[in-house]
């Protein structure tokens, strides 16, 4: 099969476009990219060549645009190009020029695309081959990685499409030999200072020496792991969907269930979802032993995960949508469905024993943070303001007479697992204002 049959065959076969569609090729001006713009004329696709010039080879930069400049020439096909300051964006951004190449790279792509999705159907392309997958497994595997990890680049993501992939690199040379394809070669390719081109120019030959076919067993490998993970997937979200129960913007999990698993793996699935990272399984682990109300956050401070008596509830960081609400210390304003909660702490004062129905003032030595604002559920009880018996809160609402909505929508606040007040009834005879009160929290409830 010649490789121009190979290629339009595997976009068929993954479906990755159609002949109708406009393609947008990233373009360097090197082997690869050169053949896939070669293969796109002779398969009668319509494309547009991009090209991204990092300025970091001096005049060996200008000579690529220049070349891709005169390659749509050749093809007759429209060229985009963006010059960048890659060195500046590293600086800036503190991290490597790798990743700043890559971040502005994609970034105008992403750009690209949503200017030419006004007119039709648009791809871009990229010509990453067989040869750059093996060494994206090599590398993940060696800095560490999870399953998905090890199924290398996707073949499809999004807008971005890699007809490419199932190639080899000598493939795609014989293929430009052939049909006497000019391009050009970046001289730092020849350098192992960059991670990539360590692995391409000494680990893998290395390797070789004393396993010959390793290019074709990692490539064998990678369909192996793409394999796996989609039983594994499968397995993962039939177990996820035996452990979840969502109330509102909240996901609740029994501690218990989760970690007879035993599994690490299954925690980092669960709270990755919501932007905690693989280092805060310990603490999922470690929170699992905690008392109720102990809670953890997300790095981008999105979620909370609490421990709230035999749960865990992946909750969002101050809510209005969220059933259960952690109030720290420092706080002193919360907004949830109900309305806003004021907080303050202070000295005695002698309105307090007079407070009205939506403001709570408690003895503030018996109160613990974080306490916790959730709505009421069955089984709950607490010492009803006058009382030395404890109730449960079923049966106050009942002496209250309060309508099925009234009691739907009834909010308490806990500290230590016992509620402190119920929000614009009753107090928890417990924590009231004694003649011994050094200092009191006030809580104000101000309703929608």
């Amino acid at each position: 099969m010649s490789l121009l049959n190979k290629f339009t065959g595997s976009i068929e076969q993954q479906n990755l476009f159609s002949p109708k569609d406009k393609l947008l090729l990233a373009v360097s001006g090197g082997v690869d990219s050169v053949v896939l713009c070669e293969l796109s004329k002779q398969a009668g696709y319509d494309f547009i060549i991009v090209h991204c010039n990092f300025r970091l080879r001096g005049e060996e930069s200008e000579r690529d645009e220049n070349f891709v400049r005169k390659l749509g020439e050749k093809y007759g096909v429209e060229v985009k190009i963006k010059g960048f300051d890659t060195e500046k964006y590293a600086t800036e951004n503190k991290i490597s020029i790798q990743e700043s190449a890559r971040a502005l790279r994609y970034e105008w792509f992403e750009m690209l695309v949503n200017e030419e999705l006004c007119k039709e159907t648009v791809y871009l392309l990229t010509a990453h081959h067989r040869d750059d997958n093996i060494e994206t497994l090599l590398m993940n595997f060696l800095r560490g990685t999870g399953l998905h990890g090890l199924t290398g680049i996707p073949v499809s993501f999004g807008y971005i499409k890699r007809p490419l992939l199932s190639f080899s690199k000598e493939e795609l040379i014989q293929f430009a030999k052939e049909c006497k394809l000019d391009y050009v070669e970046d001289s730092s390719n020849l350098s192992s200072k960059y991670t990539r081109n360590f692995f391409r120019n000494e680990i893998i030959p290395a390797i070789s020496k004393v396993y010959p076919q390793i290019k074709e067993n990692l490539h064998d490998n990678i369909s192996r792991f793409k394999g796996i993970e989609k039983l594994y997937k499968f397995s993962v979200g039939q177990i996820i969907e035996k452990l979840f129960r969502k109330k509102g913007a909240e996901i609740h999990i029994p501690v218990k269930q989760l970690m007879q698993y035993d599994n690490r793996a299954l925690i980092y699935e669960i709270i990755s979802k919501y932007g905690f990272n693989e280092k805060q399984v310990d603490e999922v682990i470690k929170l699992s032993a905690s008392d109720s109300g102990k809670y953890m956050e997300s790095p981008t401070l999105q979620y909370r995960i609490i421990r709230h008596r035999h749960w865990f509830i992946i909750s969002p960081v101050q809510s209005g949508e969220a059933g259960i609400i952690v109030i720290e210390e420092k706080e002193s304003n919360i907004g949830f469905e109900a309305g806003k909660l004021q907080i303050e702490l202070s000295g005695k004062k002698a309105s307090d024993r007079t407070a009205s129905g939506d403001t709570a003032c408690l003895d503030a030595k018996g109160i613990s943070f974080p306490m916790v604002l959730r709505k009421w559920k069955t089984g709950d009880y607490f010492y009803p303001l006058g009382m030395k018996k404890k109730k449960k809160l079923s049966r106050f609402f009942i002496d209250q007479k309060l309508s099925k909505s009234e009691k739907e929508n009834t909010w308490v606040i806990e500290s230590d697992k016992k509620i402190i007040w119920v929000l614009g009834h009753r107090i928890d005879e417990r924590f009231k204002i004694t003649d011994n009160t050094k200092n009191t929290l006030r809580l104000t409830l101000t309703r929608l």
